[in-house]
C-alpha cells in the first residue's frame, strides 16, 4: 500500500518545520513546498532554510513563484482596501486564496490528496451539521482559527493542521530534533510583505500617492484640523493624529468619499450593532436569524456573545451583548459555535 502524499507548506520558520516532521513521523509521504509570493531578502532567506529542513526530513523540495496571484489577490486587495477607508487583513485573503487555492491546486498536479500548514488549529467535522469546520486549537495563545475562517469545505476537507495539538513550548520542543537554529526562530511577522509594520509608507511606494489631504471633523461636521489621507486612519486610532485637544481624541470613522476622518472621544468607539458582508460560511451552510454565537471582531479579541439576523443574502446584522470597542470595517467577523468556527463576514462601514 503507497504512503499518502501531502504537500506541507514550509516557510523555514517553526511552525511549518514542525507540521512537515510530524506528517512524516505518521508514515506520510510529504513533499515540501516554498510559495514565492513576494521580492525581499525575507523571502530569500525563507526559501533557503525551508531547503536546510528539506534535507534534514529527507523530504523533495519544490519552489512555487506564486507571486502573481498574491499581487492580485492579497497586496492589491489590501492598498485598495486602504483607498477605500477600510482596514483589511491579508492573512485572511491569503489563507483563502493563496494557501487555499493556489496551493492545493499545485498539490493535486504534485499528486498529492491533501495540504498542510502550520497553523495552530484543527480541521474537525461539526458535531451536529457534519459540515468540515476549523476547530480551537490546544494553544489559546496562538490560536489561528480567525484567520482561516473563510475556507471552502472542498478546501477543509483536503487540509491537515497537525500541530493543533500543541502548544507553543511543545513545537519548539519538538523543532530542536529537526534543526536547533530553527526552534530558535521568532515567530513571523503578521504581514509577511510589510515586515517593518509601515503600511503608508508600503501603500505609496506600491502606489505612488496618499491620497488628497483632507479634514479631521467631529459629528456635527465642524472641521478640527487637516489629515494627511484616509490611508493613514484606521478606528480606534490615538497617535499620529498631529493634533493637540488637551485630551485623547480617537478616530471614529473614515469617509473616503468626503474625504473626512470623524474624531471622537473614548467612550463613542464602543458599540453593540455591526453589519458585515462577503458572508462566508463554515460549520452551518447559512445562519438563522436569531443564532446565538459567540464572535471576534479581530484577531487579538476575545470571544464576545452575540445574536445575528440576515439582512439579505449576503449581509447580516451582529447585535453583542456587550458593547464592543473599535469596531473596524474591513476586519473580519468570525462567528464561532463553542470551539468551531460557524463562519463571518467582512465588517462593513457603520450603519443604521
Amino acid at each position: 500500500m503507497s504512503q499518502e502524499k501531502v504537500v506541507v507548506g514550509l516557510s523555514g520558520g517553526v511552525d511549518s518545520t514542525v507540521c512537515a516532521y510530524l506528517l512524516k513521523q505518521r508514515g506520510f509521504d510529504v513533499i515540501g513546498v516554498t510559495m514565492d509570493l513576494w521580492p525581499g531578502e525575507n523571502g530569500d532567506k525563507a526559501i533557503q532554510d525551508a531547503k536546510k529542513v528539506s534535507e534534514k526530513l529527507e523530504i523533495p523540495h519544490y519552489i512555487l513563484d506564486f507571486r502573481e496571484e498574491f499581487k492580485d489577490k492579497v497586496v492589491n486587495n489590501f492598498i485598495e482596501s486602504y483607498f477605500m477607508g477600510l482596514t483589511p487583513n491579508p492573512c485572511v485573503v491569503c489563507n483563502r486564496y493563496v494557501k487555499g487555492e493556489a496551493l492545493l491546486r499545485k498539490a493535486y498536479e504534485l499528486g498529492a490528496a491533501s495540504i498542510a500548514t502550520g497553523h495552530y488549529a484543527k480541521v474537525e467535522k461539526h458535531p451536529i451539521t457534519g459540515r468540515y469546520a476549523i476547530r480551537n486549537s490546544k494553544t489559546a495563545q496562538k490560536d489561528q482559527t480567525y484567520a482561516l475562517y473563510r475556507l471552502t469545505q472542498e478546501q477543509l476537507k483536503a487540509m491537515v493542521l497537525p500541530i493543533g495539538d500543541y502548544t507553543k513550548d511543545e513545537v519548539r520542543k519538538i523543532a530542536e530534533e529537526v534543526s536547533g537554529s530553527i526552534a530558535q526562530k521568532g515567530d513571523s511577522q503578521d504581514i509577511c510583505f510589510i515586515p517593518d509594520g509601515d503600511y503608508s509608507a508600503f501603500i505609496i511606494n506600491q502606489r505612488g500617492e496618499s491620497g488628497k489631504t483632507g479634514n479631521f471633523v467631529d459629528f456635527e461636521g465642524n472641521v478640527l484640523g487637516k489629515h494627511k489621507g484616509v490611508i493613514h486612519y484606521t478606528v480606534g486610532q490615538r497617535k499620529g493624529l498631529g493634533l493637540a485637544f488637551g485630551k485623547p481624541k480617537y478616530v471614529y470613522s473614515v469617509d473616503p468619499k468626503l474625504n473626512t476622518v470623524v474624531l471622537c472621544d473614548n467612550e463613542a468607539l464602543f458599540q453593540k450593532k455591526l453589519y458585515a458582508g462577503q458572508l462566508s460560511y463554515m460549520a452551518f451552510e447559512k445562519f438563522e436569524d436569531g443564532m446565538r454565537l459567540q464572535a471576534k471582531i479581530r484577531y487579538g479579541n476575545k470571544m464576545a456573545w452575540c445574536t445575528v439576523k440576515m439582512i439579505d443574502d449576503d449581509r447580516l446584522e451582529c447585535v453583542f451583548d456587550d458593547p464592543q470597542r473599535a469596531v473596524t470595517p474591513g476586519q473580519s467577523l468570525v462567528l464561532y459555535d463553542g470551539e468551531y468556527v460557524a463562519g463571518g463576514g467582512i465588517i462593513l462601514p457603520w450603519q443604521d
